[in-house]
C-alpha cells in the first residue's frame, strides 16, 4: 500500500509549505493513504483515532496519533486537538459492520463535531469525504442501514455547506482497494462509478493545495485525467463561478 502510494506521490505537487493536517478517522484506509502521502511530502499529519491499539500503526506511517472518541468527545476537546492546524479532514465512518444508529453518531454527528472544534480553534479549511448519491431518496428496496448512511452523509454535507468554513465536499464513487491509477474524473455530478481509495487520497492531497476549490461539492470516480490536472481544471472552473 505504501509503495503504491509512493509511486504516485512523484506527481508534481505545488505545496503550500509544511502543513499540519488533522484527519478524523485516522486509521481508516483512505486516511492512512492520505497520511502517508502528507508525511512523504514533508507535511505533519495528525490522526484522530478511537482505539489506542491503532496508535502504533499511525506512528509507523509517520503520523502523530491522538486518541479521542468523536462519539463522546466535546467540541472543546476537539478544539484542543485541531488548534494550530492548517486544515482538518473528515475521513471517519462507522464502518460496514455497524448498525444504523452509528451511521448517525459517526457519519453525521462526528462530522459536525469536527466542524464545531475547527470553528472554536479558528481552523477554516475543512475537507469532507462524503459519498456519491448521498442526496438521493433511498428506494424502498434499499437496505435500511445503507439508506441511513446516505441520509447521514447528506445531512453532514448540508451542515458543512451551511457553515462559515472554507469547506470542500468530495463525494467518491464505489470504493475499491486496487492500487492507485493516478487518473480520475471530477465533476459536480457524475454517472455512477468506482474509484480506488488510494486515488481518493491523492485527490485530497491535491485539494489541500487548491484553495480555488473552496466551497465546491464534487463527485469523483476513476477516469483518464491525471489527478493534479483534474483538480487544476476544477480550480479553474471555480475561478469562473
Amino acid at each position: 500500500m505504501f509503495k503504491g502510494f509512493a509511486r504516485w506521490i512523484l506527481i508534481p505537487i505545488t505545496s503550500l509549505g509544511r502543513m499540519r493536517i488533522v484527519i478524523a478517522g485516522g486509521h481508516g484506509q483512505i486516511a492512512l493513504h492520505l497520511e502517508r502521502g502528507l508525511a512523504a511530502r514533508g507535511d505533519t499529519p495528525v490522526g484522530i483515532i478511537r482505539n489506542p491499539a491503532h496508535a502504533e500503526d499511525l506512528r509507523a506511517a509517520g503520523v502523530e496519533p491522538v486518541v479521542l472518541d468523536l462519539e463522546s468527545a466535546t467540541a472543546e476537546q476537539v478544539r484542543d486537538v485541531v488548534r494550530g492546524a492548517d486544515a482538518v479532514v473528515f475521513a471517519a465512518g462507522a464502518g460496514p459492520g455497524s448498525g444504523a444508529a452509528r451511521k448517525l453518531t459517526v457519519d453525521r454527528d462526528a462530522a459536525a463535531l469536527l466542524a464545531d472544534g475547527a470553528e472554536l480553534a479558528g481552523v477554516r479549511r475543512y475537507l469532507m469525504i462524503s459519498a456519491m448519491n448521498a442526496d438521493i431518496t433511498p428506494p424502498p428496496e434499499m437496505d435500511e442501514t445503507f439508506a441511513t448512511y446516505l441520509r447521514a452523509k447528506s445531512a453532514a454535507d448540508a451542515d458543512i455547506r451551511g457553515r462559515d468554513l472554507d469547506w470542500t465536499v468530495l463525494r467518491p464513487g464505489a470504493l475499491t482497494n486496487e492500487p492507485a491509477t493516478g487518473r480520475v474524473t471530477i465533476a459536480e455530478k457524475l454517472p455512477r462509478g468506482a474509484i480506488t481509495r488510494e486515488d481518493v487520497a491523492l485527490v485530497l492531497l491535491a485539494l489541500l493545495d487548491a484553495p480555488e476549490t473552496i466551497h465546491r461539492q464534487v463527485e469523483v470516480t476513476a477516469g483518464d485525467v491525471p489527478v493534479n490536472e483534474a483538480v487544476a481544471q476544477l480550480a479553474h472552473q471555480g475561478d469562473q463561478h
